[in-house]
Parts: C-alpha cells; structure tokens; sequence
C-alpha cells in the first residue's frame, strides 16, 4: 500500500497473545500497516521486549499491557487503559491460547481441562464482550474483531479433544458476535491457521501423529502469510467482512485428514 495510505493509519488494534508466536507476526504487521499496536499476554517481560523490537522495525507505536484474559478483572483492566489511554478500539484480534499435552481424551486433567477452556475460550469470550461495549459507545462507533479459530476448529487430531472442543465453541463465538454486532457497525470474523512456522511447530519437521497411526513430518508455512491475512481482513470497511478463512500449509493433511 502506498505510502500515506496505510489502512491503519489513525486506528487502535489490540492484539492478545501479541508477544510470542503467530500474535507477533500478526501484530507487527498491523504495526507496519499504521494501527497503534496494543499487545497484551502474562508475561510482561516477553510482552516489552517484543514491543520494543516491533517499534524499532515498523516505526509504529506499540504498547505492552500485560494481562491473563481468562481472569475478568485482568481484562476490565486492560479494556479500562485502552479506553483512557486511546479513546477507542478499532481492532481486536482474539489470538491468546494454549495447549495441553497429546494424551487419550480419559488422561486429561481438570486442571488441564479449566486451563486450556480459560486460555482458549473464556478469554475470547471476555475480551470480545470488551469489545463490543466499547465499540458501541465510541465515535464514530463500530469495530472489528478476528478471532484465532485454528484448522482444530474444524477437523481435530488425535489426542487433542481440550484444544480441539475449545476451537468449535471459536467458530460459534465468532458467528454470534458477527450476528450481534452486526446492528453496531461491529464485524467479526476467524481466521483457520494451518502449521504456520512458530516454537509450538517445530516439533513438526521430526513427525507428529496422524489419524491412521503412523508418526509423520508435516510441512509448515512462514507466520508472515497468516499475518497479510490478518492484515487483509482488517483492511475492509466494515460494510465488508471475511468470516472465515483458512490459511494452511498447502501439502499437510488437513483435506483428507482420517
């Protein structure tokens, strides 16, 4: 995009999980497209080293707010700061989450359990309720929210029945929120992302399991191709919205997987 022209330019984004991992792709890109960047995770040491350096590349403004998004005062805080600090969000890419280990559906731990549907589910939930009471209150009001669905929310692995039923319960998220936003100017829309290259892929390379049993490398794609998606879909007006998209490394075994 031309330069003085960047679809950003002017705009909030708020990018969860922004310090590590595809949420860093995914928000300095947003950074380099002229969104002021605010990026939240737990740890705010990785959370300001990560800002920094994206500042540094881009030239962008970019903001570490450290927060745990399955803890409902922790995101009224966060929510709070962006509201007196910018005024405003235009942006909110739900992408915090994590994994627990692959171990038969019986051998998952409530713990794990209640971890991984904080992370994965509650917290999307509470920041896009966020959200919406601050898109419907600004001016000019209205917003757009992307959540971070995974291929997991369409077609599991094995051994992933946590993960996998927290990335179903996205897509409902995700269809409710653009139905009830719809009235208030608020868009949402998912993006499927399929072996983009981060720390949790590597394992990849060496083989992971498949449906039939074996143990078998995948291919992986850079995070920069999820991250011109995000870029993309955050670039509409918001008369126009990308609902689902599936962003994946072309040779994997997602059509056909089983």
């Amino acid at each position: 995009m031309a330069e003085g022209k960047k679809s950003g330019a002017g705009k909030i984004a708020l990018v969860t999980g922004g310090g590590t991992g595809v949420g860093r792709g995914i928000a300095r890109a947003l950074s380099a497209e002229g969104f002021t960047l605010v990026i939240t995770g737990r740890r705010a040491d990785v959370l300001e080293a990560a800002a920094a350096e994206m500042a540094a590349e881009t030239g962008g403004a970019v903001h570490a707010v450290s927060c745990d998004v399955g803890d409902p005062g922790q995101v009224a805080t966060l929510f709070d700061t962006i509201r007196t600090e910018f005024g405003r969000l235009d942006l909110l890419v739900n992408n915090a989450g994590s994994n627990v280990p692959p171990v038969p559906l019986e051998e998952v731990t409530f713990d794990e359990w209640s971890g991984i549907l904080a992370a994965n589910l509650t917290g999307a939930f509470l920041c896009t309720q966020a959200a919406f009471r601050l898109m419907k209150a600004q001016e000019p009001r209205g917003g757009r929210i992307i959540n971070n669905g995974s291929i997991s929310a369409t077609t599991p692995r094995p051994n992933s029945a946590p993960y996998t039923a927290t990335k179903h319960a996205i897509t409902g998220l995700t269809k409710s929120a653009a139905l009830d936003g719809r009235p208030f100017d608020i868009a949402c829309g998912q993006i499927d992302i399929g072996n983009a290259a981060t720390d949790m892929t590597q394992k990849m390379s060496s083989g992971v399991l498949q449906a039939n049993g074996e143990i078998a490398p995948e291919p992986t794609i850079p995070v920069e191709h999820v991250a011109e998606a995000v870029v993309y879909m955050a670039s509409l007006p918001l008369s126009a919205n990308v609902l689902t998209m599936t962003v994946m490394a072309t040779k994997m075994p997602l059509v056909g997987r089983g």
